[in-house]
């Protein structure tokens, strides 16, 4: 076995020498000439190949660093420019990585008017003729449910239904949000969704752990809920006793007399009840 070292390049004082050549490259590909600061050194790339570099005065990139690259025929003595960039230093300011857009989208971003197309091979979807039989299983082996879930899907000429990666995903977001069981509305509360009776079912394989809160006073209202969730609104919870007829109060009138509040009317007598002038009555 033979081994070979590789041989490091020796200095090349033509290149390394060339720092005014170098700094004119970087003024001219910079906005202003005093964006190119202090030299800070050159560094020996390969045989006959050095990069300067220098510092960067602009004030929208602190921290970068020009590099201007020079070269030379072999044995000869005039340097030429390479390439002239602005590289990023150990302290520059970088954006974040560049993330495409339907990889940004978060749950809210969509808003009224908006759409959000699905990918070709997006692997949350399936061909709903594909969700019976799969995962390598006989077709005589096609569990019924999973039968029957890619039926009536297709019966409503659904192209694409839910994977197993889809569907997994969305059990994960479910059952760790908001209304699954820990949350702690759910801790609080004295009993479980799968013993309320304004809980209704989902269709297909999810109706073993979710259903939706069709309880108006609850706040999962609307909302799909795991069936070890909960809350105060459970149908269960108190059922108020019904409405007791109450009878009016009986009184013994043999004990009290009874009084008019008010004067009865009675037969007129030889005095007006109210004369417009003071009558002589014969009295003394």
């Amino acid at each position: 076995m033979t081994t070979s070292t590789l041989r490091r390049p020796a200095a090349d004082a033509v290149l390394a020498g060339a720092v005014d050549l170098a700094r004119a490259a970087a003024v001219e590909i910079a906005v202003r000439p005093e964006h190119v600061g202090d030299h800070l050194g050159a560094d020996l790339e390969a045989e006959r190949l050095v990069t300067h570099r220098f510092a960067s005065a602009d004030p929208a990139y602190r921290g970068w660093v020009w590099a201007v690259t020079l070269t030379r025929v072999p044995r000869g003595k005039v340097a030429t420019v390479d390439e002239a960039v602005l590289l990023p230093g150990e302290d520059a300011i970088l954006a974040k990585e560049w993330v495409p857009w339907s990889q940004r989208l978060a749950p809210g971003d969509l808003g009224v008017g908006d759409l959000l197309a699905t990918e070709p091979d997006d692997e949350r979807l399936e061909p709903g003729y594909t969700a019976a039989g799969r995962d390598g299983r006989d077709q005589g082996e096609v569990d019924d449910d999973t039968d029957r879930v890619a039926l009536w899907e297709l019966g409503l000429g659904r192209v694409r239904v839910l994977s197993e990666i889809g569907r997994d995903d969305a059990v994960d977001r479910w059952y760790s949000g908001d209304h699954g069981p820990t949350a702690p509305l759910a801790e609080a509360a004295p009993a479980q969704c799968s013993t309320c009776g304004f809980v209704v079912a989902l269709g297909g394989s999810l109706r073993r752990t979710f259903g939706v809160c069709a309880n108006a006073y609850s706040p999962s209202d609307g909302k799909v809920v795991s069936y070890d969730h909960g809350c105060g609104a459970h149908s269960e919870v108190a059922v108020l006793p019904s409405p007791v007829e109450v009878a009016p109060p009986v009184g013994d009138e043999e004990q009290f007399d009874l009084i008019t509040l008010h004067p009865e009317a009675h037969t007129p007598g030889s005095v007006d009840e109210a004369p417009d002038v003071a009558e002589d009555l014969g009295h003394s």
